[in-house]
């Protein structure tokens, strides 16, 4: 079974923020005791956060449901409600996230990289809250907001700085099992690899990171063996090795090899064919020493075999120095983790049948009292949706006198004047 998994799906739930308390104080020699009401606590968020501590997305294969604490409730005496405990999910590096739509939330490309996910819903506040000279007994308070919650795409690119391109069987398992301490499954027949691997390989002038993607096919760009989820384990790495192989069974000559892989690269990213690489011959144990000179009638850089070692510290020194040009080269080098937050979301108003739907978040926070039958309370509501714009928004829209307008759970009749 495989244990690594570069797709998935997250359901990500906030927590609901507590409601704020309605609460009158009740002590003795006091005649008439104000408004004491305490704060609901907001919900915890939903955070996905890059680490170096995950590999693959194999956490979210059958257990999708992530879900942070809910803030609790206020109560008499200004006394506040706990936040509800935020959830940090960890996600490998290179992760992007994705709506159901296909709108990219996030790049997590290092570690500490973070996305606030889902929001958690905010607290009520308490009936003491809303003393003012006019209002001496406020009998309401605000309900929690409830907090986001959506499905995800999740989708993992390997960050490496090096990644073996070449058809399957190419010998590139045992070239990073011989260089790194990596150990990828091995054997005589074609697609052996069908997951990436990653392993560290250290030399006296640095060390990188070299990746095994499972081998490409013709017609990879076009989807044709899974050519998608291979290609774009590709995407980020700094450096290609182009395997082209020597070997008797490889069943195409090596410059046709190197040509099919070339162009298969520009056909999926065509930034990818200016990548800098190396073009190797691997395998080369399997073939007599006069066939190896060939090697460089097709452009090969170098000649290698994993098994006797040939050319493998030539290959490790050359990689080292280009892994270092590339990183130099480039224009945005890692810096601080970025935190990303969701766009603050504005009122929209949409027809549905015979009533107009007001929706946003500030919207829904606006007529979230505890008892909308108060005058007060009504009274405080349409302040509230006025500074908002929504009776301009209403009016834009089409929203004639009388007609239906729907807040969350609440209906009433739009009057402009009002």
């Amino acid at each position: 079974m495989s244990v690594f998994v570069d797709e998935a799906q997250v359901h990500v739930k906030a927590g609901n923020g507590g409601a704020g308390a309605v609460s009158f104080r009740r002590e003795a020699h006091v005649a008439r005791g104000g408004p004491d009401g305490g704060d609901g606590g907001d919900g915890g968020d939903v955070v996905l956060e890059a680490s170096r501590s995950v590999v693959s997305l194999l956490a979210f294969r059958d257990h999708p449901h992530r879900r942070a604490g809910d803030g609790v409730h206020g109560s008499g005496a200004r006394r506040h409600g706990r936040r509800g405990g935020p959830l940090v999910v960890l996600v490998p590096e290179g992760t992007v996230v994705r709506t159901l739509d296909g709108a990219v939330l996030a790049d997590l490309r290092q570690a500490g990289d973070r996305l606030v996910a889902a929001a958690g819903g905010r607290g009520g506040r308490g009936n003491a809250r809303f003393l003012t000279n006019r209002l001496r007994a406020p009998a309401f308070a605000e309900q929690g907001e409830v907090g986001e919650e959506r499905w995800l795409d999740l989708e993992l690119k390997l960050v490496a700085d090096v990644a073996l391109v070449g058809f399957p069987n190419a010998g590139k398992s045992t070239l990073v099992a011989r260089l790194s301490a990596a150990r990828p499954k091995i054997a005589a027949y074609p697609f052996t690899t069908l997951e990436p691997h990653l392993g560290v390989v250290r030399a006296a002038g640095g060390e990188f990171v070299l990746a095994d993607v499972p081998g490409l096919i013709e017609g990879a760009s076009d989807g044709r063996g899974l050519g998608f989820r291979f290609l774009r384990h590709l995407e980020r790495a700094r450096v290609l090795v182009v395997l082209a192989d020597l070997g008797v069974d490889a069943g195409r000559d090596p410059t046709d090899q190197v040509a099919i892989l070339l162009e298969e690269l520009r056909r999926y990213r065509p930034e990818l064919a200016d990548r800098p690489r190396l073009v190797a011959a691997s395998r080369a144990d399997l073939v007599p020493p006069d066939d190896r000179l060939a090697a460089a009638g097709y452009g090969a850089d170098l000649v290698l075999s994993a098994a006797t070692g040939e050319g493998l510290d030539e290959l490790v020194g050359r990689l080292v120095r280009l892994v270092d040009d590339a990183r130099a080269a480039e224009a945005a080098p890692a810096g601080a983790p970025v935190l990303h937050r969701p766009a603050p979301e504005g009122v929209t108003v949409v027809r549905e049948g015979d009533a107009y739907v007001v929706e946003g978040r500030s919207a829904l926070r606006a007529v979230a009292l505890s008892d909308l039958t108060d005058p007060d309370a009504v009274a405080l509501v349409q302040r509230r949706l006025q500074r908002l714009g929504v009776d301009r928004a209403l009016a834009r829209a089409g929203a004639r006198e009388g007609d239906t307008v729907r807040i969350g759970q609440l209906s009433f009749d739009f009057h402009a004047e009002r």
